[in-house]
């Protein structure tokens, strides 16, 4: 593992009340060539430890009962709490971008991080006559917290200091996949990664092989 001071807290999977995987995962071969950034794609947001680990538990439910996968697809999921949550952790291959899964540690974080949608209602009269107005707009996008930001970076730095992410890394949001349909990590996130080091606009052709039987998270398709 890497150095205390790059790595964040990590809340273990038997912390978290994690479900044992269907079967035993496949191996990842590490270190990877890249970091996957996703977001959850749903309106639950948490700054708990409670909190997070119930939804944390919720995508984990999600992943095995509705869409028949091994675990919970994740590599490590990231709460507004400043904390880690294991899911496949380093060393087993996820289920989160297809073509990247066997290449890749994907890192989720919790919440919805494109425009939403606000619609408020409010009334006015005219003579004789009532009248109902609904207002509709978009949203300025939401960022993840700084503490959610700060995790994500310390987890990947404690990738590169552990030698399970390689130094020369390419950093990439789930959009970028050319595999999926999606707007993934929303596009607040997706704007903010693309000023880290390591954010790649082109990320090399990946050969890689996505895993038998299980595809690409519908939780990020609806984002």
């Amino acid at each position: 593992m890497g150095s205390p001071d790059q790595c964040p807290s990590i809340i273990s999977r038997s912390q978290w009340q994690a479900r044992p995987p269907v079967s035993t995962p496949e191996t990842l071969s590490v270190p990877v060539n890249y970091t996957v950034i996703h977001h959850g794609g749903s309106n639950s947001y948490c700054t708990t430890q409670t909190a997070c680990a119930a939804i944390v538990r919720a995508y984990q439910n999600y992943h095995i009962d509705s869409n028949g996968w091994n675990d919970i697809g994740y590599n490590f999921v990231v709460g507004e709490d400043g904390n880690v949550y294991e899911g496949r952790g380093w060393n087993a291959v996820g289920a989160h971008a297809p073509t990247y899964n066997t290449k890749s540690i994907g890192i989720c974080i919790i919440g919805d991080f494109t425009s939403l949608l606000e619609t408020a209602v409010s009334s006015g009269s005219v003579p004789s006559l009532r009248v109902i107005i609904v207002h509709t707009h978009f949203l300025a996008d939401r960022l993840p917290n700084q503490a959610a930001l700060n995790a994500v970076k310390q987890l990947i730095q404690c990738g590169v200091d552990s030698n399970k992410i390689r130094s020369t890394y390419q950093l990439i949001g789930h959009r970028q996949n050319t595999a999926s349909s999606t707007d993934c990590p929303g596009n607040a996130l997706y704007n903010e990664i693309k000023s880290w080091s390591h954010w790649t606009a082109n990320p090399k052709s990946v050969n890689g092989i996505q895993i038998a039987g299980e595809k690409e998270d519908p939780i990020n398709d609806a984002a």
